[in-house]
């Protein structure tokens, strides 16, 4: 994808290689103030390894895994099942960033730093579930062998623009979901761990929200229809995860990740952050797509009112049946 930019003195003809060029003092940048911030954490400390015992195979003393065996709540269970096959997939997330950013200078530190902070998460979670018994773990493992022997294409790698949109949207959604797994968990230990995870999804989100303002500096146009893009036809990463659908609906009904999460507390702090509204000097394309941004925030508030109206009435017909 190509656009031509008013904003360079004589018209330049904007290519994935030339942002990457006109970029990598951004990302040196936000790479020096992320290493300064981001803190160091031991995935092991976070696991309550006394709780564990073997299960059976080649121990005789093996017992067999039972969801009463948990203090995880069902809700919770679910969860953290998608929000764990989700980070097994990092070998193909890295493939799919190395391929579009690079690996080398500022943009391929970023990257192999990225991944090594990204694989705590499923180390520990993992170590997390296994040793709580919070999941049956013969099941776990067949659901990973499904999702990964799938691979993962993401939807934006025909452009570096669209990519860095798409992963400053996604950071922060993956940050809220874990947290509110970690809130709807019922275990005080899982809420820990969760919220530490939580703290690095943050800190990588606010890395490309940063990049993603110095693109609009750039290149606005090509960057505004990127957003609007990634915004109209977002999807989680971990949207290939056997049984998906029926864990999000129910990931939606318990409050972890529904419509206005997504709206209120994933889309519009970036889009505010951005001032996406409010961007001028735009060309015919950029306006279009602004407009159209605009539009589809709209009707997510709406449909998402919706949704809220349902869900108030879902929790008024349980309270009731509760008290007949």
């Amino acid at each position: 994808m190509t656009i031509t930019s008013p904003h360079l003195g004589s018209p330049s003809v904007w290519t994935d290689a030339r942002l990457l060029y006109a970029l990598e003092e951004v990302v040196e940048k936000e790479l020096n103030r992320h290493l300064k911030v981001a803190k160091d954490w031991m995935p092991h400390e976070y696991v309550p390894w006394t709780d564990g015992r073997n299960f059976p195979g080649l121990f005789e003393d093996g017992e067999a895994w039972d969801k009463e065996q948990s203090k995880v709540t069902e809700i919770g269970r679910i969860a953290l099942v998608v929000n764990l096959l989700t980070e097994d997939n990092l070998p193909s997330y890295h493939h799919e960033i190395a391929s579009l950013f690079g690996r080398d200078g500022a943009w391929g530190t970023w990257v192999h730093r990225w991944t090594a902070e990204e694989g705590r998460h499923g180390i520990v979670m993992r170590d997390y579930l296994l040793t709580s018994r919070a999941v049956d773990p013969d099941k776990l493992e067949q659901f990973r062998m499904a999702h990964m022997s799938e691979g993962f294409e993401s939807d934006n790698r025909h452009s570096m623009l669209h990519s860095v949109a798409y992963v400053a949207f996604q950071e922060l959604a993956t940050r809220i979901s874990h947290r509110n797994t970690g809130h709807q968990s019922g275990d005080p230990v899982c809420d820990r761990m969760l919220a530490r995870i939580a703290t690095d999804e943050n800190l990588h989100m606010v890395f490309y929200r940063n990049l993603l303002k110095a693109a609009f500096e750039l290149a606005p146009d090509l960057t505004m229809q990127a957003v609007r893009d990634v915004v109209v036809n977002f999807r989680m990463p971990g949207h290939g995860i056997p049984g998906f659908e029926r864990a999000a609906a129910q990931m939606a009904i318990g409050e972890v990740y529904n419509m206005r999460i997504h709206h209120d507390d994933v889309l519009q702090p970036v889009l505010r952050f951005l001032k996406i509204m409010e961007i001028d000097g735009l060309g015919p394309e950029g306006l279009k797509a602004q407009e159209e941004l605009g539009l589809f925030m709209d009707g997510l508030d709406a449909e998402a009112s919706k949704f809220d109206e349902k869900l108030a009435a879902r929790k008024a017909r349980m309270a009731a049946r509760a008290m007949a």
